[in-house]
């Protein structure tokens, strides 16, 4: 009879401990971080595609997003697919890109790195655009080859919208580290 009470008590002890640990896991996967992949060359050099990432997803409750951040945030027509893009225009600016490809942030040229080329198409950017208190201007890297916020499928991206900041390349192995932002 001991034995049998025994087996039972651990029966539930290891049923309690499996709960727990998908309790947990859960919890970390929906408030903390998610693993995305990278699909196409919109950020390189910075991001390539097949990259692996973890999304650091609550940071942004504590803080607010911050220029040159590279965010996640959802493509409107196609669930469980996200853009990954960064930030260069900050709510309440104004941003404009000429016909040089230069961008300006409240008419002052923006000083970056991480934009290789000259931008050839300014789209909706070719005329100044405000955004509003809780809007963010988002362009990829490889500013020639990315859909952003100087298309209307993408436009300037609202604060709710944030899924969270790439935080860590988790593949491929030889590339395993923390994603630089600034």
């Amino acid at each position: 009879m001991e034995d049998k009470q025994s087996i039972v008590k651990e029966i539930i002890s290891m049923v309690i401990y499996i709960a727990a640990v998908f309790g947990i896991c859960f919890l970390i996967i929906t408030f903390v971080g998610q693993r995305t992949r990278v699909s196409g060359s919109s950020m390189e050099p910075m991001l390539h595609d097949g990259d692996n990432l973890i999304v650091d997803k609550i940071s942004y409750r504590f803080r607010e997003p911050q220029r040159f951040d590279i965010i996640i945030f959802p493509y409107q027509y196609e669930e469980d697919t996200f853009y990954i893009k960064r930030i260069i225009g900050m709510p309440g600016e104004t941003v404009w890109i000429n016909n040089s490809g230069e961008i300006y942030i409240n008419g002052v040229l923006m000083k970056e790195h991480y934009g290789l080329e000259t931008i050839a198409y300014p789209g909706l950017a070719s005329t100044p655009i405000t955004l509003g208190k809780d809007e963010y201007f988002v362009l990829g890297d490889n500013r020639n080859n990315s859909t952003d916020s100087r298309f209307d499928v993408v436009g300037p991206i609202s604060r709710d919208e944030i899924v969270g900041r790439a935080w860590m390349r988790i593949f491929p192995f030889n590339q395993i580290g923390m994603i630089k932002h600034q």
